[in-house]
């Protein structure tokens, strides 16, 4: 789509906002330099990234000691998980600051688009991520296969959680397990678990230790309960489920990571609730299905649609009944989504 040309009015708004934004980061750069000059900046320390507040961001060195730093210019999108240089600046009203200096190299990086349909990181250097579904809003296959859509592109383990286990019952129990065997004869790993029940926990709490982890999913899966569980001191509200639309009130305010105690990280982001695609190629969407991306390579035609080419393998492995149908057909959905746009 080609971009909507500016009149002059807008074109000197655009023009006045980027000027603004450049005489801020003067001052903010000339600010940070006088604070050098005159020693109250320490020496360079490596920190990390647990919390972002506008303009500033909450970085923790290696002993859990916490600053509420600045940011170099020019150092770009800065999100919780990041691995930071930063250095240790004067203490007020309780809150010692700090500047950021650089930021290390990603591992790996969660990313979504704005509202102004800019793809921005969400969350960085996740070990894995926790794709939470329940009961109770109902689970639908194409939205989980829009979630480990993106987590295949992202390159980072997706674990399907199905929590809420107190809501299954004789009727829909049989569909769960069916969805759960499903997903895990593709490779994925699954668990079940009921928040209300620490130990129910029990396995949770093991994989999570040493990794850095992130939970996603709709809003009233229960997210925010289950981290409550996993980390009672942290006192996160949770949002009531509506007993007439079965979705919760999204209650977190900003991204947070919070320690476990044998090590591990988690990450709690109310910027990753849901994925959109439509920023990603049809080239993308392959490779989020996994069972589809290597047997698509093999068609007799470098373009194939994969609908009525002759020599098409992935329709060949169709009728084996190599690939589920069900599985195919989401994936076509997904692609109507990105040509709807």
């Amino acid at each position: 789509m080609a971009k909507r040309k500016l009149n002059r009015r807008q074109a000197w708004r655009v023009e006045k906002i980027q000027g603004e934004k450049a005489n801020r980061a003067d001052r903010k750069e000339k600010n940070i330099s006088e604070q050098l000059n005159a020693g109250e900046l320490g020496d360079e320390s490596h920190g990390l990234i647990i919390a972002h507040f506008g303009a500033q961001v909450e970085v923790e060195d290696a002993e859990r000691n916490t600053y509420r730093c600045f940011l170099r210019a020019n150092l770009g999108s800065l999100v919780t998980g990041d691995k930071v240089v930063f250095r240790p600046g004067p203490e007020s009203n309780g809150v010692t600051s700090g500047v950021v200096e650089t930021v290390l190299e990603r591992n790996s990086e969660l990313s979504r688009p704005n509202p102004y349909n800019e793809i921005k990181p969400v969350a960085a250097n996740i070990d894995v991520i926790l794709l939470v579904i329940a009961p109770e809003p109902e689970a639908h296959l194409n939205l989980i296969d829009r979630y480990l859509v993106a987590a295949e592109n992202c390159d980072i383990e997706p674990i399907i959680l199905l929590n809420k286990t107190d809501l299954l019952s004789e009727k829909n129990a049989p569909r769960f397990a069916h969805m759960l065997a499903h997903y895990e004869a593709l490779g994925y790993r699954t668990m079940r678990m009921c928040s209300h029940e620490e130990s129910s926990l029990a396995e949770l709490k093991e994989f999570l230790n040493g990794r850095v982890s992130v939970f996603v999913g709709q809003s009233g899966v229960g997210k925010s309960s289950m981290i409550s569980t996993l980390l009672p001191g942290e006192h996160l509200r949770v949002g009531a489920l509506s007993a007439n639309t079965k979705k919760g009130r999204h209650t977190t305010t900003t991204a947070r990571l919070y320690h476990f105690p044998a090590g591990g990280d988690l990450i709690d982001s109310p910027g990753i609730r849901e994925f959109g695609l439509w920023h990603m190629s049809p080239e993308e969407v392959m490779y989020g299905f996994r069972e589809l991306r290597n047997i698509a390579g093999v068609c007799r035609f470098r373009d194939c649609a994969h609908e009525s080419e002759p020599g098409c393998a992935i329709r060949e492995a169709l009728k084996k009944g190599e690939i589920s149908q069900q599985r195919f057909d989401s994936y076509r959905r997904i692609l109507s989504t990105l040509t709807e746009l």
